[in-house]
């Protein structure tokens, strides 16, 4: 049996509408990062990670109603969970179900790089859809979900469900951060989130990877991206190239930004941080260059920094404003 808690949305945000004798639902627009929650196992300690709640967690930082869609184990690990989404304010639809709550063993490079041990058959794989999931998607304006937390046929099935629960309509955000790792996909999954978004964040290698998926010629990276972005309908591609730089490309424009260079202390999150500062900055009317520059900033500073999550220098906080 599994057991539903969403807790910090529902709970404040139905009121009694004593003139009508009814409930009333008022829903702030949420942010959702969907998919796996877990324990980041790195050199210097345990730290929570997981690139939806990595998402959630900048994404509130930015000023915006963060949730994280997931689910832990029945024990020590996703008690703890739930405590620090609570003690950092962080809003949660966290289910929790008869499977260990999900660890990762990560070691770090002479440069910082992570390499992952990535455990199997633990919570996040078991991601039921709820009511309660159905409602959060009728209230949200932005979900960022990968490929990793597909890897199950149960959150596959729930991630599907969500985003086909979700409106279509202007200003609404499907974020597919593609995040491959071997060997956790397939092209039936990759092509079926590549259908549902209208966002697509992917880096250099997984763009070969998808290219040869979709049957694209080995031909420049960016003719690649336009053909994707026209094949899959998106109103956005993002292109991460590591220290060789980003492109945004959108059916219109395209936006390029060279990496900082910063000293690097590991890069865990890096690119969750990236993808929140862009969404952020998006919902904010920011401009398209604009929300790159912050993307890339707020990446950058994530670098410096160990953990995925650090707290985000009030500089770079105070330029993430409504236009």
């Amino acid at each position: 049996m599994w057991r539903a808690e969403c807790f910090c949305i529902f709970a404040s945000v139905r009121q009694a509408n004593k003139s009508v004798g009814k409930n009333v639902l008022i829903m702030e627009d949420m942010v959702v990062g969907m998919g796996e929650v877990l324990w980041d196992m790195l050199p210097e300690g345990r730290k929570m990670g997981g690139a939806p709640a990595n998402f959630a967690c900048h994404v509130s930082q930015f000023g915006w109603k963060g949730c994280v869609v997931s689910a832990v184990g029945d024990d020590a690990l996703g008690r703890e969970i739930r405590h620090l989404f609570r003690s950092r304010g962080i809003e949660a639809c966290v289910d929790t179900v008869p499977y260990p709550t999900g660890t990762v063993q990560v070691e770090l490079d002479a440069a910082g790089v992570p390499r992952y041990d990535i455990r199997e058959e633990v919570a996040w794989d078991h991601i039921p859809f709820t009511p309660a999931l159905e409602e959060l998607a009728g209230h949200t304006r932005a979900v960022c979900f990968g490929s990793l937390a597909q890897r199950s046929p149960v959150s596959h099935r729930t991630v599907e469900r969500f985003l086909d629960a979700m409106p279509d309509e202007e200003g609404r955000y499907k974020v597919f951060d593609i995040n491959l790792r071997q060997p956790f996909y397939t092209p039936s999954v990759v092509q079926s989130s590549l259908r549902r978004c209208n966002v697509l964040k992917i880096n250099d290698e997984e763009l070969t990877v998808v290219s040869g998926m979709s049957g694209l010629p080995a031909v420049d990276m960016r003719v690649q991206c336009r053909e994707l972005l026209a094949r899959y309908d998106l109103q956005i591609l993002i292109l991460t190239c590591g220290v060789s730089g980003s492109y945004v490309f959108t059916p219109q424009a395209e936006s390029f930004m060279p990496t900082p260079a910063v000293r690097v202390v590991d890069t865990v999150g890096a690119g969750d941080s990236f993808t929140a500062a862009f969404v952020s900055a998006l919902l904010y009317g920011q401009p398209l260059r604009e929300a790159h520059r912050l993307a890339v900033e707020t990446s950058a500073y994530i670098c410096t920094q160990e953990g995925a999550t650090p707290q985000l220098p009030l500089p770079l906080l105070q330029q993430m404003r409504p236009v």
